[in-house]
């Protein structure tokens, strides 16, 4: 708690005392939560911490009495001098949205399908501040503003299916802080944010704590996050709390060996550290290393493009891909073009990894779909071995996938609902391996369940039986159990525990040295990115920023907008994280749609320049692929 707010405020906000929760299956009693104490005050950030499964989303939900009908909730949780689980429904309804609010983790599953983001959000104020409509509607669009929503009054008029997840979850993380809640129980925030946005709603909730005295309970697995925003942790295992203090003592004095696993398993970016090479050649440049990270202003090279050849065993090749949409501005408007997807070019060699990060709408997914040709192309060619693949038939196009896997972002949209785990990972092999026989196909199964870290027990259950992390490794199971040269990662591992994801990425390694795998790893968690990847490219509204190998970019990152994606990266570090300044460039989000959207860093020249101006990509060091920029000292001023 706050030094200067623990002399004033001695009474908890919110105080749980022998919580018991538990659940009637078809497998007997399963106690999720096992008698825990816990308590907050105003103003003060609890975080709690623990890998799936360990009931940190069960201890909250049931205070704010929202489980399932066959859990059974015993103990007490007093909230303002009341206890909430002796509460009538509708005081609790009073109570919840109001002076307790929840930020939960999975934002399409919680907000109303049906429902406009504006009708959704204006119900809050309706219902617990009494407002008009009209009032109601700009106080959400005011709210919308505040989680750093580009384009805010067309968001309103939109549902949910239309918004990416990011969004969603700033949507839903505006809806909790409209009626600036006594207690805001945020349950992973920022799991489906980008790094920027991350920085701004922890911003948000920081500033929401010291001007009202907000009580936060913070549940995430980020030990970064949780280094820049908890005074005490909880750390919570198998329902029980196993350790707790101060954040500082977690961090530097951790007695559990649980507590100290999670911290040894979180990423870490070090760009002077050693790189964690695959025992095998990848082709790297026969270039010198750059010897000047000073930025310079080299003249555009038109000619100059990511794809120059420099000895390397090409195995995918992109050239001036572009993916356009066409979105309806309005009733009588003529339909403009999305370009989601503007002119990207590079290489990817044999038994590398290319990193792909960047804000959401930066065109990512979009640009891995392409390659994939899940979606078709605008213009462009992909190649893959020297074959183009947009000019393959569609039965030729079905044995190139045998070779060119993805995982999905969200795990539970991409498994069919209606088969169980066993079948969903066993469906390649019955496409591309007829074959095999049910004892060959079972064993092929079960090996690939244990390398992914999924308990062979759970081959019968079904995706809505299993957590998000489990759906994740299922989905990465299916996609490697055909051991594709090409493996495509869309957040693939952004679900999951510290510790699992540690073991994923660990996986992808040695399947790499193994079998020469080729990955492009999407993520907006740069940290991981970090620890996979030899090259990374950087994406902004559809075009390539930057580009380079990994420690290059790290250590002397030359676009302002790389700058401020590095900076904004959580580091699992108290006494750093609190104190360090992050890189925040001038002037709001902008819309893809918005004209001249890309000379966005071009400020200087944003009047002598057409609004179709695509900023020149040249080499600026060996390797190293810049977008032309003003500088960052320009960028961070009015």
């Amino acid at each position: 708690m706050n030094n200067e707010l623990s002399n004033t405020v001695h009474d908890a906000v919110l105080s749980i005392q022998n919580l018991h929760v538990d659940f009637s299956t078809n497998d007997g009693v399963i106690s999720a939560v096992r008698g825990i104490d816990a308590q907050v005050h105003a103003g003060e950030c609890l975080g709690i911490v623990g890998e799936s499964g360990s009931g940190k989303s069960q201890t909250f939900l049931a205070a704010m009495g929202l489980l399932a009908a066959n859990a059974r909730v015993s103990g007490q949780v007093d909230f303002q001098g009341q206890n909430l689980l002796e509460l009538p429904l509708n005081e609790i309804n009073r109570i919840r949205g109001d002076r307790i609010a929840m930020i939960f983790q999975d934002p399409l599953t919680c907000l109303t399908p049906h429902m406009r983001i504006g009708e959704q959000m204006s119900e809050v104020l309706q219902v617990h501040k009494g407002l008009t409509s009209r009032d109601a509607m700009a106080l959400s669009r005011d709210g919308l503003d505040k989680v750093r929503m580009t384009d805010a009054p067309r968001r309103l008029a939109q549902y949910p299916h239309e918004l990416s997840g990011g969004m969603r979850q700033r949507v839903m993380i505006a809806m909790a802080m409209l009626c600036e809640p006594a207690l805001l129980v945020a349950d992973e925030p920022t799991t489906a944010l980008d790094v920027t946005i991350q920085a701004e709603i922890l911003d948000l909730i920081d500033q929401l704590r010291r001007d009202h005295g907000t009580a936060v309970v913070l549940i995430t697995h980020d030990m970064g996050v949780v280094a820049r925003m908890c005074d005490r942790v909880q750390v919570m295992r198998h329902g029980l709390f196993v350790e707790q203090g101060r954040c500082n003592d977690i961090f530097y004095q951790a007695r559990h060996d649980y507590t100290r696993m999670l911290l040894d398993a979180v990423p870490r970016i070090n760009p002077l550290a050693n790189r964690r090479e695959p025992p095998y050649a990848i082709g790297e440049s026969t270039h010198p290393e750059p010897t000047n990270p000073e930025p310079t202003n080299p003249e555009p090279n038109d000619h100059e493009t990511p794809t120059t050849a420099r000895d390397r065993k090409v195995v995918l090749q992109v050239s001036d891909l572009h993916v356009g949409f066409a979105v309806n501005t309005g009733w009588f408007s003529k339909p403009q073009t999305l370009k989601a997807v503007d002119g990207i070019s590079f290489d990817l060699n044999a038994g590398e990894t290319l990193g792909i990060v960047g804000e959401s709408g930066s065109g990512k997914s979009t640009l891995a779909r392409a390659i994939l040709r899940l979606i078709e192309p605008t213009a462009g060619v992909v190649s893959w071995m020297g074959t183009d693949v947009g000019q393959l038939g569609p039965e030729a196009m079905k044995q190139m996938r045998q070779n060119l896997q993805i995982v999905f972002q969200d795990p539970l949209a991409s498994l069919n609902p209606s088969m169980t785990i066993g079948d969903s990972i066993a469906e390649p092999l019955r496409v591309f391996e007829p074959g095999l026989n049910t004892r060959a196909r079972s064993e092929r199964i079960s090996a690939m369940m244990q390398r992914v870290g999924l308990d062979y027990a759970l081959i019968n259950r079904y995706p809505h039986e299993l957590s998000g992390g489990q759906n994740q490794r299922v989905g990465i199971a299916r996609a490697m159990i055909l051991k594709p040269k090409l493996l495509i990662c869309d957040e693939a591992v952004s679900a999951l525990d510290v510790s699992i994801q540690a073991q994923i990425i660990t996986l992808l390694k040695d399947l790499q040295r193994e079998f020469g795998l080729s990955l492009i790893f999407i993520s907006h968690d740069l940290s991981v990115v970090w620890d996979v990847s030899h090259r990374i490219l950087v994406m902004y509204l559809g075009s390539v920023v930057e580009l380079a190998k990994r420690d290059d970019l790290f250590a002397h990152p030359q676009h302002p907008y790389t700058q401020q994606l590095i900076s904004a990266v959580p580091v699992p570090d108290p006494k750093i994280e609190k104190s360090r300044q992050r890189i925040k460039l001038y002037g709001e989000l902008v819309s893809p749609m918005e004209k001249g959207a890309q000379l966005r860093f071009l400020r200087s020249r944003r009047s002598a320049l057409s609004a179709d101006y695509a900023p020149v990509l040249s080499e600026k060091f060996p390797g190293h692929f810049v977008a032309e920029h003003d500088s960052l000292d320009s960028l961070t001023k009015p």
